[in-house]
């Protein structure tokens, strides 16, 4: 429980070999190799390969230098001021909204104007934290931290632990089934991944529709996903682990929009923006999000090497200015998954 990026990250790697990933994962190597010794349970023989025998050695030594490359060339190195200007948008657009209901009144175009610009307050904070939880703005994992908690639970409503746990296992073993939860709709909802449903016919596992799922997934994946179920489970998570800071600051959020709009709309209709805000988020993050991954495949973990892993698992979109501002540059799937620091 005390490893930052999660309790169950490390354990998806037991018995492998997980050089890339922690190389891939971590701003300070120096830093953070200090804590492996007291980890060290024993060293591989003189005569053991330092590859896993059924992994490429050539594809993961050309990786490695590809690696070096990216390094050698700055591409970790962020722009702050683009970063800074992300969040001044996001600020502008939150303040936006409240002098349009406080100026032009709360009937009906007013109130539809700032739900949308809180919407799109929520998605666009949703990629900023993005950002620092993967430690890609400063370069002291400690003020990536700072700024995480304040994003993405003062802004949003949410504990930055509860994301560390969910998105590194995500990224570490990503559409790796029992491993990466963004697949845990599996087999309850959905059916994903041409073995995995295959092992679900076989187990006659029926639990929904199937052969309709195409139809489906547009009413209870996208709407569904933030205000019917994280918006709930978040509390649980950050009390049931005793994230007491976390949520601090998620109240911090809470007592905010209270006395910022309560008083101009009055509890129901504060409730109906404030989900309406959730709803226009959740399709637009789980959209986003899910695109870039359910098309690929998806199966049990079959230990593959890193570049192998994130190429079988992730996909891009076409980019342009509106893409890259829409997506929060995860139009780029494999280039972050194959470098999560790499910033934007």
């Amino acid at each position: 429980h005390r490893h930052p990026g999660g309790s169950r990250v490390i354990g998806h790697y037991a018995g492998q070999d997980a050089t890339d990933p922690f190389t891939a994962f971590h701003i300070n190597q120096s830093l953070v190799s200090k804590y492996l010794g007291s980890l060290l349970i024993g060293e591989l023989a003189p005569a053991e390969p330092s590859v896993e025998r059924w992994k490429s050695a050539s594809v993961t030594g050309d990786f490695r230098e590809l690696r070096a490359v990216v390094e050698s060339s700055d591409l970790l190195s962020p722009n702050k001021l683009f970063f800074a200007g992300m969040l001044a948008h996001i600020l502008l657009l939150d303040v936006t909204a409240w002098i349009t209901l406080w100026y032009f009144g709360t009937s009906y175009l007013p109130f539809l104007i700032s739900t949308l610009l809180l919407g799109t307050v929520q998605a666009q904070a949703g990629w900023l934290q993005h950002d620092f939880g993967h430690l890609s703005v400063f370069s002291k994992s400690k003020w990536n931290h700072l700024v995480h908690q304040f994003v993405i639970g003062h802004l949003k409503g949410a504990p930055a632990s509860w994301w560390n746990h969910m998105h590194f296992q995500h990224h570490a073993k990503p559409n790796c089934y029992h491993k990466d939860p963004d697949i845990n709709m599996h087999p309850l909802l959905f059916v994903l991944g041409k073995k995995l449903s295959v092992e679900v016919g076989k187990q006659k596992m029926r639990h929904m529709p199937y052969q309709h799922q195409h139809r489906y997934f547009f009413l209870i994946g996208p709407p569904a996903l933030l205000p019917l179920y994280f918006q709930w489970y978040i509390f649980y998570f950050a009390v049931q682990r005793k994230k007491w800071a976390d949520l601090a600051w998620m109240i911090s959020f809470y007592i905010r929009v209270s006395l910022t709009y309560i008083p101009l709309l009055g509890i129901q209709s504060f409730l109906v923006m404030f989900f309406l805000i959730r709803f226009i988020e959740s399709n637009w993050f789980v959209w986003v999000t899910q695109m870039n991954h359910i098309p690929m495949n998806i199966d049990h973990d079959q230990k593959e090497d890193w570049l192998t892993m994130q190429l079988h698992a992730t996909c891009n979109v076409h980019q342009s200015l509106f893409n890259d501002w829409f997506t929060g540059h995860l139009n780029f799937q494999i280039e972050h998954h194959l470098f999560p620091t790499m910033p934007r």
